[in-house]
Formats: C-alpha cells, sequence, structure tokens
C-alpha cells in the first residue's frame, strides 16, 4: 500500500503574510502621509470644504464653532471653518519647505563639493564662511534677517535658505573629500577632463545618498521652523492661511476654544514626523550600517 501523497505549501503562512507588508512600515506610513499633503498642496482651495473662507475670507455669524458636521474642526474667531485653512494653508507650508531645502542645496552642495574636490586655499575660504554662518543657530539668524527684510512669506523662505546652506555645503564636503581619491575620478583626470566637469558630472551625483537623505529630514525641520516665525510674526501675515499663525491666533483661546491652535498644530506635528519617518527609512535603505 502506497502512502499517498500530502501537497504541502513550502512558504509558511507568516512568511507569506510578511510578503504583502513593506519591509518598513513606517516609512511607507509617512510617504503616503507626504503623498497626502503633496495632493492637499497642489489642490489647495478645491479640496477644501469652504474655499472662500481657507483663503481668509471671514464669517462672523459662525464664530468659533466647536467641531460638529458643518465644521469638521470648527471655526475660529472669524467664524473661518478651521479644517479649510489647514487644506489651504499646506501649499504655503510644503510649497516654502521645498524651496527653502532645494536653494539651500543649490548653493551648499556646489561649493561643498568644490571645496572638497579642489583642497587648499579655496578648501580654507569656503569653509571659514561656512564656520562663521555656523556661529549663528539656525533659526535666530533667520529671525535677524527677517527683522531686516520685513515680515512675509517670501522674506521667511529667504531667511531660512540663508540660514540652511552650510549644513549641505560640510556634508558636501566630507563627502568630495572621499571621492577625490576614487578610481574613476582619478582615470577621469587622467585623461584630461576638467575639474569642474570632475566636480558636477563626477563628485555631485555620487553624493546625492547623504544629501538626499538629509534634505527629506530637513523638509520637516523647516516646516516647523517657518511656523515658528509665523508664530512670532514674522513670516505669512494675516489672513494668509499658515499652520503657525493658526496656532498663533489660537493661542489666547486655547483654554475655551482648544480646536483653533490644536488642530493646525497638530497638522504640523504630522507633517514633520512624516518627513522624519521617511528620511530615517532612505538612510536605512542607502546606509547598510544603519539598517534597524
Amino acid at each position: 500500500m502506497t502512502t499517498p501523497i500530502v501537497l504541502t505549501d513550502p512558504v509558511p503562512v507568516a512568511i507569506r503574510r510578511r510578503a504583502f507588508l513593506p519591509a518598513d512600515p513606517l516609512g511607507a506610513a509617512g510617504t503616503l502621509v507626504i503623498v497626502g499633503l503633496i495632493l492637499l498642496a497642489i489642490l489647495g482651495p478645491v479640496a477644501a470644504p469652504y474655499p472662500l473662507q481657507g483663503t481668509g475670507t471671514a464669517n462672523v455669524h459662525e464664530a468659533m464653532l466647536p467641531p460638529g458636521p458643518g465644521h469638521l474642526l470648527g471655526t475660529d474667531q472669524l467664524g473661518r471653518d478651521v479644517l479649510s485653512r489647514i487644506i489651504v494653508g499646506t501649499r504655503n507650508a510644503i510649497g516654502v519647505s521645498f524651496a527653502v531645502v532645494g536653494l539651500a542645496i543649490a548653493i551648499g552642495v556646489p561649493l561643498g563639493a568644490i571645496a572638497g574636490y579642489r583642497r587648499g586655499r579655496i578648501d580654507a575660504v569656503i569653509m571659514r564662511a561656512t564656520d562663521l554662518a555656523l556661529a549663528f543657530p539656525s533659526l535666530l539668524l533667520a529671525m535677524a534677517i527677517v527683522a531686516a527684510l520685513g515680515p512675509g512669506l517670501e522674506h521667511a523662505a529667504i531667511a531660512l535658505a540663508i540660514s540652511w546652506w552650510p549644513w549641505y555645503t560640510r556634508l558636501s564636503r566630507a563627502t568630495a573629500a572621499s571621492l577625490r581619491e576614487r578610481p574613476f575620478v582619478e582615470a577621469a583626470r587622467a585623461i584630461g577632463v576638467s575639474d569642474l566637469r570632475i566636480i558636477f558630472g563626477h563628485i555631485i551625483p555620487n553624493s546625492l545618498s547623504p544629501i538626499i537623505v538629509q534634505a527629506t529630514i530637513d523638509i520637516g525641520t523647516v516646516i516647523l521652523a517657518a511656523g515658528s516665525l509665523a508664530f512670532i510674526g514674522l513670516g505669512a501675515r494675516a489672513p494668509e492661511a499658515d499652520w503657525g499663525l493658526m496656532v498663533s491666533e489660537g493661542r489666547t483661546v486655547i483654554l475655551d476654544q482648544w480646536w483653533i491652535p490644536t488642530f493646525p498644530g497638530l497638522a504640523i506635528f504630522i507633517a514633520v514626523l512624516a518627513f522624519n519617518l521617511v528620511g530615517d527609512g532612505l538612510r536605512d535603505r542607502f546606509d547598510p550600517r544603519h539598517q534597524r
């Protein structure tokens, strides 16, 4: 009598279930939040339930209503829907943070790559200027620049970019110094490739991994810094929709109308957390030494 053949699943059920899960669930969750924020920033008032209130139109007949069916997150002192204000303010938060980090990278990365590759006097001049800029706390330097230029969202973005570029200069310089002796760079020099072409064609492209990780984390930090400037009156100005400005406007009524400053502050928290989670996930992906 022959033994019947029993067909078994070679892959355990637990492994099959894990196969459908992302390798980094926190990073995946952060990515979904960021995608949602970018969509809200693109759509702007179109996605807001009360577009006119989101852009600043007052509705004093419904001032300071608590969260409810008509206004899911309540209304502020001027009767404007808080949810609409948060949605419309997403464009400022995401736009300013991407602009600041992009401008800081455009300034800092080439300077750092030139300093790390050329060494000598050029390196000394660039790095001493970088050290001088880093001697001042970033937010304090941004506050001084905005105070000189005048309050406003555009001035806040310029001030933050000026205070942010030295970090990318140092990061790019360290990477370029390690790449300048690599065989592919020496081969390019041996065949007569110019220094600028080596820097922009070989050094910078091969140093993008740490820069991308740092930029992802910095976007969240810039959202917090821009909100801080708006909170003290040096960023976005009323009636513009801005998360930091909304927290500032609601701080005086937080004990009675808690929803006015709480939900914009929660939006800042979620955005910063999402970018930090994605930055940590990218760091683990690019650098095996940091894998959890």
